[in-house]
């Protein structure tokens, strides 16, 4: 292996550990917990590249620097679950980016997820729309097997009048048949009083948006830098708030 992929994958374990600090210290410690793991699995990989002793042994010492930091992390988070006095709150800033449905969920995910529950008055003009088929596809891609998801939001107006045939209604059936074929269904429900916006998954975790799913802006154009990736589109300000509990309510 070449000295510049060392090189290259030192300065990658260097950006997410010090992001892992960041994180760490700002009581953020379910995102520092996967930054951690995710950076000492980078330091491995350059140990088991470089050849001099010394250099072995520097990382070897950070590396159980590192694990160490997470395995209080883990333990500390655990009795925080189990005391059901977890809660951790992600603030996001006018403009700010790197915020999309992966980046923010991630840290969330576990391979134990196999339901989850979409409380969101706004599943209802295209956009919207849009942002819930993402939030789907991040469902599928993550490492975990969904099998069911359920939506309660509010009705769109022409879909609660006399016409059947709303955006709304053809959109989510179209989702729903699309998500039958990848052995995932979609409950729909309803709602003319909802107002809180809230994301549960069955391994413990609430997530609560203040603007729901709906926090990105909208696009300068078709042809604009984060118009298809989310992690660069600008977002609305908005606070993200996440807590842990034992018994996940149904809706």
């Amino acid at each position: 292996m070449s000295q510049n992929h060392v090189s290259g994958m030192e300065a990658s374990a260097v950006s997410v550990l010090k992001r892992a600090v960041e994180l760490d210290q700002s009581s953020r410690f379910q995102e520092a917990l996967v930054c951690y793991q995710e950076g000492i699995q980078l330091l491995m990989d350059v140990l088991k590249a470089v050849k001099e002793d010394s250099k072995k042994l520097h990382y070897r010492e950070k590396i159980k620097g590192y694990m160490d930091r997470a395995e209080q992390i883990k333990v500390h988070v655990n009795q925080l679950k189990e005391d059901g006095k977890y809660h951790e709150q992600i603030r996001i800033a006018e403009d700010a980016t790197g915020y999309s449905y992966e980046s923010l969920f991630k840290p969330y995910i576990s391979s134990s997820l196999t339901e989850v529950w979409v409380e969101d008055p706004y599943i209802r003009h295209i956009h919207q729309l849009y942002n819930f088929l993402r939030f789907c596809e991040m469902l599928l891609k993550a490492p975990c097997k969904v099998k069911r998801i359920h939506l309660l939001t509010s009705q769109d107006e022409v879909d609660s009048g006399q016409q059947s045939s709303g955006q709304q209604s053809s959109a989510l059936a179209e989702l729903k048949q699309s998500l039958q074929a990848q052995g995932v269904s979609l409950e729909l429900q309803y709602s003319s009083t909802i107002h809180d916006r809230e994301i549960r998954f069955d391994n413990g975790w609430i997530i609560k948006i203040g603007r729901g799913l709906d926090y990105f802006k909208k696009h300068k154009g078709r042809f604009s830098i984060g118009y298809c990736d989310y992690d660069l589109r600008q977002c609305q300000e908005t606070t993200v708030d996440i807590f842990h509990t034992k018994h996940t309510k149904t809706l």
